[in-house]
């Protein structure tokens, strides 16, 4: 099975640089700046698989007709990735690992719906620099698909090839577990207005506290409109309804203790990651999906809606706010 992973961000350099290790036919297509550093020093993995370096072709665009393209651009990219390769994409299954709810909604603009996978990636990676990451933890890869009316057969199949690298597990309530995904990412937003790590933003329980209270309010909005959640591998719906159903002071204690733990290397999420890129962030697919639910619902979301206001300011001001600014931010707003 010839394999082309579409974007060289952390993922994306993470799957191919693993699934090139145990000699799939892989290849990476990525911005030029990735291009030419994987060209020359190979991908650069440090981490708890320990040090490697993985030599791989790279590309900026397809040059064969894969049997499997496996799509790691951040959602905002996705169209234009498909659109400068489609010519090479027709009839190919595409397998999504974006974080939120659209990456599946937007390829099926251009793609046929049985040719899209979804996949939810439970491992975390950090992207250094162009062609390094460092892998931060380890998790399960899910494969499903979203399109109930269309299920791609090539699933069994796609698990098996990926399963040499990744443990692989498919799932048939894929859409509920993608939306309790949101939950593990819609904290990702924090640390990125914040300019800190995953660790040192909630090792203050204040800050733990903010992150219960977008849970509290994503929950709430869910459930209003009858969307249930599945749990995740090691991570289930529990974690949330538990954490939601205690008292704010004890929930944020715990928060913040399992946050810190998360990897001994320090963790950027995907949101701090682009801005730390000078990029675009993902943050309209992650919190702003809960603000667009509530907003097509004539219902409101507004712990959400302020924090993705404030990282479009980090964003565009290019400055990080303090825990004071933050917190000051949100009163009124969190509860």
């Amino acid at each position: 099975m010839k394999i082309a992973v579409i974007g060289a961000g952390a993922i994306g350099s993470l799957v191919a640089g693993y699934l090139k290790l145990k000699e799939a036919d892989v290849s990476l297509i990525g911005r030029r700046d990735a291009v030419d550093a994987i060209r020359k020093n190979g991908i650069v993995i440090s981490g708890v698989r320990g040090d490697l370096k993985v030599n791989i072709e790279a590309y900026e665009l397809l040059v064969l007709k894969p049997d499997l393209v496996i799509l790691a651009t951040k959602t905002q990219d996705i169209e234009r990735a498909l659109r400068d390769n489609l010519a090479l994409l027709k009839n190919t299954p595409v397998l999504t690992t974006q974080n939120g709810m659209q990456a599946e909604y937007i390829t099926a603009k251009l793609l046929s719906k049985e040719n899209i996978i979804s996949s939810i990636v439970m491992f975390g990676a950090t992207y250094l620099n162009p062609g390094r990451v460092t892998h931060n933890f380890e998790g399960d890869w899910i494969i499903g698909s979203v399109f109930k009316d269309r299920p791609n057969y090539n699933m069994v199949e796609i698990s098996m090839v990926l399963d040499r690298a990744f443990s692989m597990v498919m799932a048939d309530d894929i859409l509920g577990k993608k939306y309790l995904k949101v939950f593990v990412n819609a904290n990702n937003c924090i640390p990125a207005i914040l300019g800190v790590s995953m660790q040192e933003a909630f090792s203050d329980p204040q800050i733990s506290r903010i992150s219960i209270a977008l849970w509290e309010e994503a929950f709430s909005l869910l459930s209003k409109l009858g969307i249930g959640l599945s749990g995740l591998p090691g991570f289930p719906v529990e974690n949330v309804t538990g954490l939601i159903s205690m008292p704010k002071e004890k929930a944020a204690l715990v928060f913040s203790g399992i946050m810190t733990k998360l990897s001994k290397d320090p963790l950027y999420g995907s949101i701090l990651q682009s801005i730390m890129r000078g990029r675009s962030s993902e943050i309209d697919y992650i919190n702003g999906e809960f603000v667009s639910l509530a907003e097509r619902n004539q219902l409101e979301s507004p712990i959400n809606k302020k924090l993705v206001e404030l990282v479009h300011k980090v964003e565009q001001d290019k400055r990080f706010l303090t825990k004071e600014e933050l917190i000051d931010s949100l009163k009124g707003v969190s509860s």
